[in-house]
């Protein structure tokens, strides 16, 4: 059995009504080249085979008692197929809007905590001879580069997991005074490291302190101290809603080398322009950036399959700047701010302090946030950028045309963006609640539009690599 980490467990202690804490990942599955299908029997059969394979999909929860420090996970315990692998059919006539219908409805439902953290629902009634293999899995298992690594697994060594022989060989639970034990051990260990941890924070803030009197000097533009009024912000809802779209990664690479700036930067920039255009639309003014949350990793080992282990940079988008490349040269002049900051800061520090949450008062004051919080209290809403497959992988002999993901929502913070590239695409996931738009593909058409808004400037520019760069952005 081992520990969750405080990242872990703050994503399993922040889990409420309002907020749900699992991500979804979807593959799109064509089915043309194989004239039998796919049936689901014979699918969900080798889906078991495959997914007793990949070991954080085998851990279940167990409490310390008294809530006397974080959960545990057990490890190697049983995977009921009936369970966690289900049908489901997907509204006529099976076009991507019906799609991302059916994964707004999954999306609003909780995991349960008496079982392994995830489900697969295999969605059947797309058009065009496809199917959709939609996993639900809780953010406590995976972060996003784990999540990557797990189905980059599950991907590459489909033949051998399919016919490995892994059984469940569930691990004993320790008797109650083990694990008490086993708690005061490390309780004692975390208060002995509270001094280090003290002064590595005020070395660190001190450093992003000294790096920002330095950037003044330079004039440059400032983000807000606090996240500004957004659509987006509000007191979230438990209803949940999802889209998606595709967009060439081919050109995003153009757009990137034309200007000198990375595809983190052009997705950042993207993600700014859609957020002007929603804001204006939805009554919102325009006049500040909007800071966004952008999860980052310190622990990107392509062979870790669990845990989270990130913190968050958190650039301004600046969506006040109504000329698309002005606004990639600024989006990208914050990224590098907020990413240097991310370091002088001290990458773990997010994460080492959230081993200190109570246990027993962290899920009370989680709720409490989530019924109340009508704002972010850092960021206004979350982006992720996740780097996928390069290559064209298959699902017993059928090609996967398209993955997508997207991760939760935050308390006060009705919007994720998530993009996942694979192969030559892009792949924008949006999942909001049923409060923050009329309809959420508003947000994956205002992207699509920023984008062309961003490439067609580019071209009509015949810009140089780096002509439109200027110095950092300051805080």
């Amino acid at each position: 059995m081992k520990r969750l980490s405080g990242v872990d467990a703050m994503l399993l202690y922040s889990e409420t009504a309002e907020i749900h804490m699992h991500t979804i990942k979807v593959a799109v599955v064509d089915l043309s080249a194989l004239p039998a299908g796919l049936p689901f029997p014979e699918l969900k059969k080798a889906a078991y085979r495959v997914l007793l394979g990949l070991e954080p999909l085998r851990y279940r929860l167990v409490s310390t008692p008294g809530h006397y420090h974080h959960p545990m996970w057990q490890e190697n315990v049983p995977i009921d197929p009936d369970y966690h692998i289900r049908r489901a059919v997907v509204a006529p006539p099976g076009g991507r809007r019906e799609l991302d219908r059916l994964i707004g409805a999954l999306a609003a439902v909780p995991l349960e905590r008496d079982r392994p953290l995830w489900e697969l629902h295999i969605a059947e009634g797309l058009a065009d001879n496809r199917i959709a293999v939609i996993l639900k899995l809780h953010h406590a298992l995976a972060d996003g580069v784990a999540s990557a690594n797990l189905i980059a697994k599950a991907l590459r060594e489909y033949e051998s997991l399919l016919l490995a022989d892994t059984a469940d060989r569930p691990e004993s639970i320790p008797p109650v005074g083990r694990l008490v034990e086993g708690a005061t051990r490390e309780h004692l260990r975390q208060l002995a490291n509270l001094p280090s941890l003290i002064w590595r924070t005020g070395a660190g803030v001190g450093r992003v302190w000294r790096r920002s009197r330095q950037r003044r000097k330079s004039h440059a533009p400032r983000r807000p101290a606090l996240p500004p009024p957004s659509f987006a912000n509000h007191v979230v809802s438990p209803g949940r809603r999802f889209a998606t779209a595709s967009l060439p990664l081919s050109e995003a690479v153009m757009v990137s080398r034309k200007l000198g700036v990375t595809i983190n930067d052009v997705v950042l920039a993207i993600a700014a322009g859609a957020l002007r255009t929603l804001q204006l639309r939805y009554g919102g003014s325009v006049d500040k950036p909007l800071l966004a949350g952008v999860p980052a990793s310190f622990n990107k080992s392509p062979t870790r399959l669990s845990g989270n282990e990130f913190g968050y940079m958190i650039p301004p988008l600046p969506i006040h700047i109504a000329d698309p490349i002005e606004r990639v040269r600024l989006t990208s002049a914050a990224a590098v701010v907020a990413k240097e900051n991310f370091a002088l800061r001290g990458p773990t520090l997010m994460a080492e302090w959230l081993a200190y949450l109570p246990p027993r008062f962290s899920p009370a004051m989680f709720r409490w946030q989530s019924r109340r919080l009508s704002s972010g209290s850092v960021m206004n809403l979350t982006i992720s950028n996740v780097p996928g497959p390069r290559t064209t992988h298959t699902l017993g002999g059928a090609r996967i045309s398209e993955i997508h993901s997207v991760g939760p929502l935050a308390a006060g913070s009705a919007l994720n963006i998530t993009v996942w590239s694979y192969v030559d695409q892009l792949n924008v996931s949006v999942l909001t609640d049923d409060l923050t738009m009329d309809d959420p593909h508003e947000a994956t058409q205002a992207m699509t539009d920023s984008f062309n808004e961003i490439r067609t400037a580019v071209l009509a520019s015949g810009n140089s690599p780096g002509a439109h760069l200027s110095p950092a952005a300051g805080d």
